[in-house]
Parts: structure tokens; sequence; C-alpha cells
């Protein structure tokens, strides 16, 4: 999350409110195998002291776990990089300039963000740079405690609405948290107590206001840690008062805002540790599931959250903000711990694996603000066409100090978490390899006994894994391992002797006397799979292990600014990536010989997976190099098979994950309403000579008589692009051979896939349009101008004349939908009466949903609702901003024509001739029956809409 300025908080708050409207799927229970809580019988480590429920897992002091291969490798990565010298650039870290360190000074996020990743590192690496560092912030914060109990900026205690805004206290909370469990220093427990005493003595409002409403999860989770080690009652009063005012995550999305959701779906199952209300308990999994289901639908364990995820966008070209990619990793590992579901887990291996080395440029040096499934170049150009949520460029590597300001201070916590969290204590004495990774972990056992245990292994890029038991004297003590849920038949052994266990996810436990340099050998055999996303157009992804696989594109580097320390790339495709998948296929895995130290880059990548693959070439990017959106497949394509080459998705940063079926019948874009292509000059629509069905028949002008040959449809090939289908030939518009020649003739041919076949819309803003060949570049015209039936229609350079102007007749009755809500237009109560609102709502199959478009003068129409029989008109006339658009008495006043603005591909703007104005919805709403208003053109997304 950046700063509340730029994110635009009302859009944010619009989005939350709706969220609570969107529709819930079957809750996704717990796993039958999933270990349930017990009361501890030997714990080395603080547990939940009653009335909370037993947690799971023990969080391990910092320092504990230290990590190896290619876990080190990031680290030192890290160390080297963006977070370890981000005080040498972020002007938000200098230390005697920063509210943190003298409270008359402004400080929010940054610090408390950087600080909660950067302490961590030092204390996993021993960085003796880092940890002096850490020292002097952690001292320097904590001495400015106030009498009351507040620490840090003191603008912060009036900033929100009058009062404290306690949300930059929250990641510093954690920051605070490391610094006492690495140091076994309790001076943070009285701290943190008289800080939890101001923070209970807030009004509500400081719960429900601002960037912290939907986050108190995270201050939760450290008031049970203080609880456990204090026993002070009053903390699980507070954690009552926050659950009950925050934001209500309860089966219920408080927000879609990605980085809120990130941290905040666990609240419920957090708070259940105290309710024990298995309702509490189950929240967190529905939470989850409802989100994925609509917005997750691709692979790497993310979703669509550009910022906020939005209805309607859920295409695998959307990003995942690196904030989020970060603290959905944190919330799998709390809830790992709290619950014992291994499932957690997988989440977490998931994500680091696939989506956070992306996100970072392979030497860790600069970051991007949003890592997508699908993407074709990273540059640091805006994207105005409504690819992404936000209006500014996302995709660039830069130390993003104030551009990306959020995520370059925020990720660090990723790889330090990750390896804090590999392993965990048990209640019962022993000890559990959570996440799987080459480290080593140095812990207390039953009795007190110190053990260290080595995790030998290559994972997730090879499949086994040797555990190695160095302790003083033979001790009892239960080693738990986890057996993630993609492995049906894993292999475990305890020095040389096979032990039984099943598929996961599971945790597979060995209570034993261990001995010094007793070996645990676990193995994790997998396959390369194909998974099939049903709710994603049928796209599919391939699979082996906990690793997803990409299309291996060239990737073309180059240093835009910046220094050699701080480096800013763009990355662009140096190869095609327009391929589809030929489905069943057997996926071939090979060992390249890469560097596994090293391996998050293309040219280290030390696996490969081989598939066959055709070209779909109607898939494009757009005109900004934003790759083009899916379609339903599987889709039918004429170029060969041929094998590609998948790598490793964390090694790729170009990258195609989630790939169109090729092989079937289905064609490539979205077809349009049925419609007449009537031109201006000689008022006759577009048809087909004869009537013909054949290919290379001549497209000709004629008089609208209703022949079948007259309606069109128009198929939204992505990116602004059309082909135009008609509807008595099923065949597409093109030029006569490919012609780029004046005069070439227009026909209707099957669509092979050439560029003769694509067209875009070009607005003349009067209601009409042009219609522009991708391949010659010439405009739609009628031969010699002519007004005559039968006149050829032909191509020819755009020279202004009148019979290069079209407009697209709607044929019947349609639906007009929001491209940014998805709901389609209707009338308040199914009202027949003037002057009754016009608002939207779900598409439910109501008469007062459908509308046609009459045509009238100049390329305006009038827009009659079916079922009341009136049109679409504004109140009162008013030329306005946000004035409500009513239906009406067709009685011919100015506000009743409209005209159709062509945006991209099938997506248009509704204008009206009296005001000039707009459709579109109040406040951008989400929500069923918010009024449909006017206003001006400003490119707001509830502006667009869809005719279907």
């Amino acid at each position: 999350m950046t700063a509340i300025g730029r994110r635009g908080f009302l859009k944010g708050a619009l989005l939350a409110a709706g969220a609570a409207a969107l529709p819930t799927t079957a809750l996704a229970t717990p796993a039958k195998h999933t270990p349930k809580p017990k009361a501890a019988t030997g714990a080395q480590y603080p547990v939940n002291l009653a009335p909370l429920q037993p947690a799971a897992f023990l969080r391990l002091p910092p320092g504990s776990v230290t990590p190896a291969g290619w876990l080190a490798t990031q680290l030192d990565y890290q160390i080297n990089g963006l977070n370890g010298r981000y005080q040498d650039t972020s002007h938000f870290l200098v230390f005697n300039q920063t509210g943190w360190v003298d409270p008359s000074v402004h400080g929010w996020e940054e610090v408390p963000y950087w600080l909660r990743g950067y302490g961590d590192l030092g204390y996993l690496t021993g960085d003796s740079g880092v940890r002096s560092s850490t020292e002097q912030w952690i001292s320097a914060i904590m001495a400015t405690q106030a009498s009351d109990g507040y620490f840090g900026p003191n603008d912060l205690r009036t900033i929100t609405n009058g009062h404290v805004d306690l949300w930059p206290h929250m990641p510093m909370m954690h920051a605070l948290r490391s610094w006492s469990e690495f140091h076994n220093d309790t001076s943070v427990h009285d701290f943190l107590t008289r800080y939890f005493a101001y923070v209970a003595a807030q009004p509500v409002n400081v719960f429900t206001d601002g960037w912290g409403t939907t986050r108190w999860g995270d201050t939760i989770d450290v008031i049970y840690w203080l609880y456990n080690r204090t026993g002070n009652s009053d903390l699980l009063n507070l954690v009552t008062k926050i659950h009950t005012n925050m934001a209500n995550w309860n089966n219920n999305i408080a927000s879609l805002h990605n980085v809120n959701f990130a941290q905040g779906f666990r609240e419920p199952t957090q708070y259940w540790t105290l309710s024990g209300a298995q309702a509490d308990h189950d929240a967190g999994y529905q939470n989850y599931t409802n989100m994925l289901a609509m917005y997750g639908q691709f692979p790497g364990g993310g979703f669509a959250g550009d910022e906020n995820a939005r209805p309607g966008f859920s295409d695998p070209r959307q990003g995942f903000e690196t904030c989020g990619i970060v603290e959905f990793m944190g919330s799998h590992e709390i809830l790992t711990r709290t619950t014992g579901d291994p499932v957690w887990a997988d989440r977490a291996e998931q994500l680091a694996f696939n989506m956070l080395p992306a996100a970072l440029d392979p030497q860790g040096k600069v970051c991007h603000y949003i890592t997508a499934a699908n993407s074709v170049q990273l540059d640091d150009v805006v994207k105005s066409s409504l690819q992404f949520d936000n209006g500014f460029a996302m995709q660039a590597y830069l130390p993003g100090v104030d551009q990306y300001r959020c995520c370059p201070h925020n990720y660090g916590q990723g790889w330090p978490y990750y390896v804090e969290e590999m392993w965990l204590a048990t209640p019962d004495g022993g000890l559990a390899a959570s996440l799987l990774g080459p480290s080593s972990v140095t812990a207390k056992v039953a009795g007190g006994v110190t053990v260290t245990i080595t995790e030998k292994t290559g994972y997730p890029f090879s499949d086994t894994i040797t555990f190695t038991v160095a302790l003083g004297a033979p001790t009892a003590f239960p080693l738990s391992v986890r057996i993630p849920g993609w492995c049906s038949a894993p292999q475990l052994s305890v020095n040389g002797s096979a032990v039984p266990v099943s598929g996961g996810p599971r945790f597979a436990t060995v209570n034993r006397t261990w001995a010094n340099g007793d070996t645990v050998s676990l193995r994790l055999p997998s396959q390369p799979t194909m998974n099939t996303w049903t709710n994603n157009h049928n796209a599919v992804s391939v699979d082996c292990g906990a690793l997803t696989y990409s299309l291996k594109i060239d990737e073309q580097w180059s240093q835009v600014s910046g220094t050699a320390e701080w480096p800013q790339y763009q990355v662009t495709a140096g190869s095609a990536w327009n391929v589809g998948l030929v489905p069943g296929q057997q996926l071939s895995l090979t060992q390249t010989g890469g560097n596994v130290t090293d391996p998050f880059n293309l040219a280290n990548a030390p696996l490969a997976i081989t598939a066959q693959a055709s070209t779909v070439p109607d898939w494009t990017a757009d005109s900004q190099v934003v790759v083009g959106t899916l379609t339903d497949g599987p889709v039918a394509v004429n170029t060969p098979t041929q094998p590609v080459t998948l790598v490793p998705m964390g090694a790729a940063r170009l990258r195609i994950t989630a790939f169109p079926q090729v092989g079937g019948t289905a064609e490539w874009g979205r077809p349009g309403v049925p419609v007449r292509i009537q031109n201006q000059n000689s008022a006759k629509v577009l048809g087909v000579d004869q009537m013909s069905t054949a290919d290379s028949a001549n497209i000709v002008q004629y008089d609208d008589n209703g022949g079948a040959d007259h309606r069109w449809q128009l198929l939204d090939n992505g990116n602004g692009l059309v082909k135009v289908r008609n509807m008595n030939s099923g065949k597409v518009l093109g030029v006569d051979q490919m012609s780029t020649a004046d005069s070439a003739h227009v026909v209707q041919f099957d669509d092979s896939g050439t560029a003769d076949h694509v067209w875009q819309l070009l607005d003349n803003g009067d209601g009409w349009f042009r219609l522009r060949n991708l391949n010659s570049g010439k405009v739609l015209g009628v031969d010699q101008a002519s007004t005559a039936d039968s006149a050829k229609v032909v191509q020819f350079d755009d020279n202004g004349t009148a019979d290069h102007l079209w407009r697209i007749i709607p044929d019947g009755q349609v639906r007009i939908q929001s491209l940014n809500s998805t709901k389609v237009m209707g009338v308040a109560g199914m009202s027949t009466a003037d002057s009754a609102q016009v608002v939207q709502f779900d598409d439910n199959g109501t008469a007062d949903h459908l509308w046609t478009f009459l045509p009238d003068a100049n390329g305006y129409f009038r827009v009659q609702n079916v079922n009341s029989g009136k049109v679409l008109g504004v109140a009162a006339m008013s030329t306005a901003d946000s004035a409500n658009v009513v239906q009406f008495d067709d009685n011919g006043s100015a506000d009743h024509l409209w005209r159709l603005k062509p945006w991209v591909g099938d997506v248009w703007r509704v204008q009206n001739l009296n005001s000039g104005k707009v459709l579109a919805v109040n406040n951008a709403s989400y929500a069923d029956s918010a009024p449909i208003q006017q206003f001006d053109d400003n490119g707001t997304p509830d502006h667009y809409w869809r005719l279907i």
C-alpha cells in the first residue's frame, strides 16, 4: 500500500463497499488429516495460554534457521541489493529525518515496512552491518514512546479524521517482536504492554477508519504473542474490541484492495484462537476460496489485484502487487501455525517459488509494482486503456522510492519470513519441517536438549530431501515433515528403513529416540501435469511438483535510466510468445545443467519442460504492448504444431503461464450483438453481393431491406481490434488477395488468420467511425463514393470523404453492460413510469434489461426500453455532471438522443447529444441498483459499456 493521496482512497472505499455483495462459493473445508492442536506436553517455546486455543505449531526465534543453497543466494542478493541497501537511496529511510526517530517529523508506513524485513534479514544471515543498523533503529524507535504508551510520529495522532492512524504501527510491531525474540530481551514486552493500553483506550473510529481497518489481524498476531509471555488478560479484551469494530471478514470479502485482502482475509481464523467458534475458524478458508474463485483463476498462487480486484478483470494478464505477494505469503505462514493445516504451507511455497522471484530483477537490485502470470513487456509506460487498475506505470524494474513506494520498502519480508517459518516447534517438544528447502535449524526439543537438523536438498528443483540430525546424546522427540498436496506417492525412510506415509497435503510424523547422525530421507516424486482453468476460458498451465512453468521468451534487457547501483530496466520480448498448448499431450521434463544455487533467471534455470504448441495468430499485444486477454478455447488455428520450451515460472520475467488450448473449433474473440453497418454518404448498409456464402464474394452496399446478409457481428479480437463477421455466411470481412492498394475490393472469406481480416474502429467524433484495415492501413469506403445499390465496397487512403464514415446500428434487443461492474442497465423496480430512474443490476433476465437502438439523424439513436416502451433521457434535460439518467416518453427532446463512441474492440461510450456527457454509474459503484448518471467523458472505468 502506498500513500493515501496517490491511491485514491475513495475508489478503495467503494470497492470495499461493493465487496460485500459478491457471490459466495462452497466452503473449502480443512483437510481431514489436519493435525488437531494439542495441549503442550513438553513444549520448549511459549505456547498459547488459556483461554486461547492451543496452537498447532510454535514459532521459533529468528536466527534459529539458517538458509543454505539457493535460499542463501536469495538472501545474499537481498543484503547487497534493494532491501539491504535501501537506506542509500530512499529519502523515507534517512535516520534523523523520520518521525520514527524524531516524533516531531512526519513518518508513515515506509520505515516499518522496510525494517520488518531488514532486521530479520540480519538475524538470519549474521550480517554485522545489517544487525548494527537494526540495533540503531530499534533503540531510537523505542525511545520515542510517550507517557501514554504511544510511540512514533506525533502527526499520526490526529491524521485520520482527527484521530490516530495506527496502521503504520502494525508492521513496526512485527519488527519489534523479532528483535525481542532474537535477543531474548523482555523490554519489548513492557513497551508493547504500554502501547496496547493506549490502543485499548481509543475510540471506535480508530478501528473503523483508514487503511488499518482491514488489517488489524497483524496486531492480533502480536497481541497473542505478548499475552503468551505476560498473561495480561486485558490484551484479550483488546482482541475482542478489535474484532468487533474492524472491517467484517466473517465470510465476507471486506475489501477488493489486493493488499487489504492478502492481510485481512485470515483475521476470523486468528480470532478463532480466542473465540473457539468453528464459524470463525472456517471463515478464513471461505474468504480465500471466494476470492480465488473470482480473481485467482490462473497459476502462481496470486490473484488479479493490480491495486484492486475488479469485476470483469480476472485475466492472467492482471497483476498481483509485490506487497500482495509477500503479505499473502505471510498470511499463509500465520495460518499454518494457527491451524496446523498443511494446505497453507503449500500455498506459501506456491507464491515463493513462482511469483516472488520475478517481482525483482535477478540480482535483487530493483523491483516492480505488479507481477502477472502473463506479461510480454515490462516498461515504464502508463497503460491508459484500463488494462490495469492504477493510473501510473507499474511494470518496469526501478528502485521505485516514490513511484512504487510501498513495494520496494515492503518486499523485504518475503524471503526472511519464509526461512524463519521453514521450521516450527510442536507443542509436544518436537520440530516440524513446514516450508521445504535447503537449510538447517538449531532448536530445543523435549527435555530442553538442543538439536541441529540439516536439510540438504535442491528442492523445489529436485525431489529428494535428506535431513541429518546432530545432537549430544540420544533424545526422544517427534519430527514432522510436510508432504505437499501435489505429491500422491511420497517415500519416507529413516536410516534407510522405509516408513509408511500417504500422499499430501499432510504432516508425516516420526516419533522415536534420535541419535547423532540419524538421517531421514524424503522423496517427493512428480510428473509434469497440465491443469485446466475452466473458469478462465479453459486456459491451461503446466506444473511439475511445486513449480509452475512458463514459456521461455527471449528477454531483451535494457537499462533505460539510473546507475549501476540503482538501475532502471525495461524488458522486451525477443521471440514469439503467442502460442497455445495442445491438450492431452505428454510433457517431457529435462535437467538443463543450470545452476541450482541461483535458479531464478533464464540462464540458470535447472529444469525445463518440452511441450507441443501452435501459434495463435490472433492473440496479440495491444498498442501499449500489454498482452491480449484470453478467449474461450480450445481455439481453432491453422498453424503447425511445434515444440516449445517451458521454464520455471520464477525464472521468467517475461512469461506466458496461462495458455489457450488449441485444436478446437472456437474462434478467437468475443462475438458482439448482431448489427447493421450503415454508410453516412449513401445511408445504405453493408451486405454481400447476391447474398453469397462463397469465399471472395464481394462486399457491397444496399438499401436496408432486412436481408440476412445485412447483419454482422463485431468479434472483439482484443487490444482494440475487431473482425467483422457476416451472420449469413459466417465469413469475415477481408481484402481481396490481401492487397494494400487503393480501391482493392473488400470481400468475405473464411477466417484464416490473415492480417487483412482484422480492423480497428476509429471514432470520428460525431456518431460515425472509420474502419481501418490492420494489414493495409487503409479504411473501408465505397467505390467512387457511389450511392447506388450493389456498389462495391473497397479500401482507400483515409482522405476524409463521407463514404469512409459508418455507424453501427445494433439489431434487435440488446443488453447494455457496464465494463466496470459487469452489471446491465435496467429500470428501477421495472417501472413503466416517466422519469423512473435507470440503474444497473445483475443480468437476471427481466424485460427492463432489454433495449433497442432506434436510428436517428446524424449518427444518433433513441434507446428504447423493451419493458416500458420509453426512451433513455436525462432528468430535466440537465447538462450537469451526475444528473440522473431516466426513462421518458419519446417526445423528441435532444436529451433523448445518444451516440455510440467506439473505444476499443466492442467497448463503447454512450454520449448524450444535449449535454455532451456520457453514461456513467454513480460513484463507479459495483452494487445492484446503483443509479445511472451522465458525466464528463474523463476515462473512468464506469464510462465504458458493452452490448450483449
